[in-house]
């Protein structure tokens, strides 16, 4: 985990809100929400890289609790962190797979 300061971290709660809240819009299908393929899937990166750095169950609950998208974005890296783990010790092929298909 990164050492960030509360004030870096309203910061990234703010921007965390606003990537998930236009990642929710979109996936309701909101009549007047234009999709913009391009700056959804930045908000997807955005908000997995700043869940990817910070433990998100602590400084985020309350998105958390009232959007999918964050949701989803946790439950997904969650997933990442498991198989990668498991991948490493119980399929070393595999891993070593994955690794140069990352590359």
């Amino acid at each position: 985990m990164s050492y960030l300061n509360q004030a870096q971290i309203r910061s990234l709660a703010g921007t965390a809100a606003s990537a998930a809240a236009y990642l929710d819009t979109c996936d309701s299908g909101a009549q007047f929400a234009r999709l913009d393929p391009t700056y959804y899937q930045a908000c997807a990166r955005l908000l997995t890289t700043i869940f990817a750095v910070i433990d998100a169950q602590v400084a985020f609950s309350d998105l958390l609790s009232q959007s999918p998208a964050a949701r989803n974005t946790l439950e997904c890296l969650q997933m990442e962190r498991q198989i990668r783990s498991s991948c490493a010790g119980y399929y070393p092929q595999l891993a070593a797979i994955l690794q140069r298909a990352a590359v």
